[in-house]
């Protein structure tokens, strides 16, 4: 496999090998050593899987106090990834790096735990799915709000269908405060 680096640190797309002839092809969709070797070093607990329609957006999500790692993939369809670096002593903190993932190219973005974590749709649907490196729990769930003019991200829709959670998700400026000195202040 290949590793890409990004402008942020630790936030990597990985290009699997494939196997490929008339019949089909063939490619290890996670092999611990192999990620491990990458300095993926993480200990994933949990798979799962969602399918979304043409123009669907579900983000900017994260965890408060047991942040999530994930190794995202689309194994069917198009979507625009999003990941915003929330790490409090980051020096990439509030910025983003956005990968298309397509059930095509089988690529793999990392997003390490402290990272808010979106997608949006592009195709006429697509299967997504996503290791995880801790157990979702809904009581530690919080989000930015999609288009944030702070962060500026370059959207590839601009009518989502979002879900009622995600459209009254804060701005990073609304929550800044919390994120770098604790959520209990």
């Amino acid at each position: 496999m290949k590793v890409i680096k990004t402008k942020i640190k630790d936030l990597v797309v990985i290009e699997p090998k494939i196997f490929g002839d008339e019949r089909g092809f063939f490619y290890e969709m996670f092999q611990s050593e192999r990620y491990k070797n990458a300095g993926i070093n993480e200990n994933f607990v949990q798979d799962n899987r969602s399918r979304s329609a043409k123009g669907v957006l579900r983000g900017l999500h994260f965890q408060k106090n047991k942040p999530q790692g994930k190794l995202v993939s689309v194994t069917i369809g198009e979507v625009f990834d999003v990941a915003v670096d929330l790490r409090k002593d980051s020096e990439t903190f509030g910025q983003f790096e956005s990968v298309l993932l397509t059930g095509e190219n089988k690529l793999q973005f990392y997003v390490p735990p402290g990272f808010a974590h979106g997608f949006c749709v592009l195709s006429e649907s697509a299967d997504f799915q996503y290791k995880c490196t801790d157990y979702y729990d809904p009581s530690d769930e919080s989000g930015l709000i999609w288009n944030d003019p702070d962060l500026n991200i370059p959207w590839p829709i601009s009518s989502p269908l979002l879900s009622e959670k995600d459209m009254t998700l804060p701005t990073l400026a609304e929550i800044k405060y919390k994120i770098i000195n604790g959520w209990e202040q």
